[in-house]
């Protein structure tokens, strides 16, 4: 049974209505004595005794918002005051030591001015520059620039980015610009569409030699005429390889399927000499001075000098198969071949004693390669020699290699390979800015532009619709002229600006080469 007491007790304690104590002070308490206290320190303001009720407001009316300040924090008559009173009676109203700060303040930043007087200019010069509509007024700027500082502090940086300003404007990049189409396009028919046959050439005197079948067609490129310098006449015979010598431009090498070697000379129009010896079709021919190298399917490399009766001076055996790519290295010192053996052979004009110079004749007796490089797997037919490397020989593979290989001769050692993508066809070097220059058959049949050493491609061509089969520069330094499968001959310009010499140079090689074959001994 509860008694009365009981009953008062538990009427009290489920009384919600009842305020809580507690000896902690609520937020809304302590922000009214917070306001209260506030506006006691403010001068000309009453004090406003702290809000004692036991419960908040709750009349509806927000005191403040936490965007919009209180007006009861805030003292209206001293902001008044600031407003309307002025600059001049104020600072005059200023003590001492406030002076005597803003006078040594003028002093050290102003260089002796007044900061009165600085603020005045400063807000004159942009009122000026806003009226003009210079381009360096700026909106909401309330004093001028700062000052200058002293020249002596600047002196390094001024000589730093001087200098690193002339460095960039040095070595700004330059991209050369090469026409992505052919300068001129000539057909070329029945031209054999064979990847170990040799059968374009460019002379030095500006006429471009092709094998058509078993024709030899001459084009002179500055005058545009054509002419058939020969056509074989045996039956099932045809023309497999073009050379023209080094110096003069005058002779013409031809290889034939019937494995003979004939030399023309293309101003008479007559057919020189006749040179025999190798047993099978000669694919790849190219001079060293007086001495016409030639190789053939029967796996054999001849060297004939072209001055004397008994032409053979050396017989060169290190292939197992057909060679089809031959090239002397600039200074006639070494001499590179390839074959369809996948073997690249380095031999040494040197080797049995006779002196490696351009002018010895080559090699004497049967001579053993100096190197046999066995990278390549497929045939090694593409060849160049580097003009500014004498030591430098490119190579490239055919279908099932796709590489090109760059090796140092002298050591036999790989410097770099690259892969393609398609077979190598051809290679050439290009002195004017560093480059090579390849062209290629299946299954792209396009021209790369190669940046050398790094071998970052340059550029890609293309425009044959065959295997780009030929290649050759032509005199001017500038030329390229390809032949392809699909029976055409075009010419590029690869090479960049032509030699300022090169027309000088043309007419001395027209009577160079042929003086000096015919000073030392006769063609016979």
């Amino acid at each position: 049974m509860f008694t009365q007491k009981d009953r008062v007790e538990f009427d009290e304690v489920m009384d919600c209505n009842r305020p809580i104590e507690s000896a902690v002070m609520p937020r809304w308490k302590r922000k009214a004595l917070a306001r209260a206290s506030a506006a006691a320190s403010t001068p000309g303001k009453s004090v406003v005794p702290p809000v004692c009720a036991s419960a908040p407001v709750t009349d509806g009316t927000p005191t403040a918002c936490r965007m919009v300040p209180s007006r009861s924090g805030m003292d209206v008559e001293v902001g008044h005051f600031a407003l309307t009173s002025s600059g001049a009676a104020s600072a005059a109203g200023a003590d001492a030591e406030t002076q005597t700060y803003r006078a040594a303040l003028a002093a050290n930043l102003l260089g002796g001015g007044s900061i009165e007087a600085s603020e005045s200019a400063a807000g004159a010069a942009a009122a000026t520059e806003g009226a003009c509509g210079s381009p360096e007024a700026r909106v909401l700027a309330y004093k001028g620039k700062a000052p200058a500082a002293h020249a002596s502090s600047l002196g390094g940086a001024r000589v730093l980015y001087s200098q690193n300003k002339g460095t960039r404007a040095v070595h700004a990049k330059h991209t050369r610009h090469i026409p992505s189409a052919p300068e001129h396009c000539l057909d070329a028919p029945d031209l054999v569409d064979d990847y170990y046959l040799n059968l374009l050439d460019w002379s030095c005197s500006n006429v471009v030699a092709v094998a058509l079948g078993p024709s030899v067609y001459l084009w002179n490129a500055a005058t545009g005429s054509t002419e058939v310098m020969c056509e074989l006449e045996g039956e099932g015979d045809y023309v497999t390889s073009v050379s023209w010598i080094k110096e003069g431009g005058g002779y013409l090498a031809v290889g034939t399927a019937s494995a003979d070697v004939q030399l023309w000379d293309v101003e008479k129009s007559k057919q020189v000499r006749s040179m025999a010896g190798h047993t099978a079709r000669v694919g790849a021919l190219d001079w060293n001075a007086h001495t016409l190298s030639s190789g053939s399917r029967d796996s054999t490399i001849m060297n004939h000098d072209v001055r004397v009766r008994d032409h053979l001076t050396a017989t060169l055996r290190g292939h197992e198969q057909e060679v089809c790519g031959l090239k002397w290295s600039p200074d006639g010192s070494m001499l590179a071949s390839g074959g369809n053996d996948n073997m690249l052979c380095i031999w040494d004009a040197g080797a049995s004693g006779a002196p490696a110079t351009a002018s010895s004749g080559g090699m004497r007796g049967d001579v053993t390669p100096k190197f046999v490089i066995r990278e390549h797997t497929a045939a090694v037919k593409a060849l160049a020699w580097c003009p500014w490397n004498r030591t430098t020989l490119a190579s490239g593979g055919g279908s099932s290699d796709r590489c090109i290989k760059t090796w140092n001769a002298s050591t036999g050692s790989m410097l770099h390979s690259v892969d393609t993508g398609s077979q190598v066809c051809s290679l050439l070097f290009n002195s004017n800015h560093r480059e090579l220059i390849s062209t290629h058959g299946f299954s792209r049949n396009e021209i790369n532009v190669w940046r050398y050493p790094t071998f970052t491609k340059v550029r890609e061509l293309t425009g044959h619709t065959g295997r780009v089969l030929h290649m050759a520069a032509g005199p001017d330094g500038s030329s390229v002229v390809t032949a392809g499968a699909d029976e055409t001959l075009r010419f590029w310009n690869l090479l960049g600006e032509p030699r300022q010499q090169a027309a000088k140079d043309m007419d001395a090689a027209r009577t160079l080469g042929r003086t000096r074959l015919v000073s030392s001994r006769s063609i016979r």
